[in-house]
């Protein structure tokens, strides 16, 4: 059975000032999402099932629909404030969906087999791919045995604002404990992340998550039964975010799962920032030039 790739693409840029999903970095017009799907299909997945926010999902389907017809099989979930498990109540003021952990939770009813979660504007690199699937093959639909792809901290930082990361604990190969950093920033000749407006030093040889990840269908039920218990201590927090690693990590806490570390030493990059996308039109070049992928992925 192969694999499916699920991408979170429901974002809209805030930080970058446009839908970067969608942005041309490759020298025929490829967006990031196309080079993680031509990686995917070399390293072994048979369909991609894509996130999407309401208000992108025609001019979404517009572009990657022609690109894909014939290469991969596609499928699409939109991440919606009402897309809740039935019997779950929500706060009315409420108005966007709740993070990665949700965005994932909605794809329940399209994915049948093992399956791998990414960003759709990060850039992981082939070998993440062929690490995850090969991973992948080897578990059942009702494995608790999932896989994580880590990468090293200062491989992972933009030059251009700070990003959130997933940093991670390790033990004999297992992921053991993982705590979601918000304003991880450069400064100086340190790394620093923010928390309570307080600036806390970071070492930047930390194998953090760029939200890479292999999970069974048995994911979906403990998501489901995480966010249910989320909803209802959140009732009044309307701000509040469920988050993938911090299922992950009360899974790893509850005994529920095993998380295998699959560790990367690609450097990523990515666009949170309009600014980055120069510096990923450049690296991505350099790729194209080294042969890794072609001048045009779809020709």
């Amino acid at each position: 059975m192969k694999p499916t790739l699920l991408i979170l693409a429901a974002g809209i840029g805030s930080r970058y000032g446009g839908v970067k999903q969608m942005d041309e970095i490759g020298p025929s017009g490829e967006s990031i999402i196309d080079y993680s799907i031509f990686d995917a299909i070399r390293a072994g997945f048979g369909k991609v099932v894509f996130v999407l926010n309401p208000k992108i999902e025609k001019d979404f389907k517009d572009i990657y629909e022609p690109r894909l017809n014939g290469k991969i099989k596609t499928d699409y979930v939109l991440q919606e404030v009402s897309a809740v498990p039935d019997g779950v109540s929500i706060n009315s003021e409420r108005i966007k969906p709740w993070g990665t952990g949700h965005a994932v939770l909605v794809a329940k009813n399209v994915i049948n087999e093992p399956f791998a979660v990414i960003n759709a504007d990060d850039f992981y690199g082939k070998n993440a791919f062929e690490l995850i699937s090969n991973f992948m093959h080897e578990k059942g639909n009702n494995s608790s045995e999932y896989g994580m792809v880590g990468y090293k901290l200062s491989n992972t930082l933009s030059e251009n604002g700070s990003v959130s990361r997933g940093v991670c604990q390790t033990d004999k190969g297992y992921l053991t404990d993982v705590v979601e950093r918000t304003s991880i920033i450069n400064q100086g000749s340190k790394i620093v992340f923010e928390q309570n407006n307080i600036k806390h030093d970071i070492d930047a040889n930390s194998v953090v998550s760029m939200n890479f990840w292999g999970f069974t269908p048995l994911f979906f039920d403990q998501l489901e039964k995480d966010f249910r218990i989320f909803i209802a201590n959140n009732a009044d927090n309307i701000k509040a975010e469920f988050y993938i690693p911090s299922v992950a990590n009360d899974l790893i806490k509850k005994n529920e799962a095993e998380i295998t570390m699959l560790t990367s030493n690609d450097k990523w990059f990515g666009v949170t920032y309009q600014d980055d996308k120069e510096t990923t039109i450049k690296r991505v070049k350099d790729l194209v030039d080294k042969g890794i992928y072609p001048t045009n992925i779809w020709s």
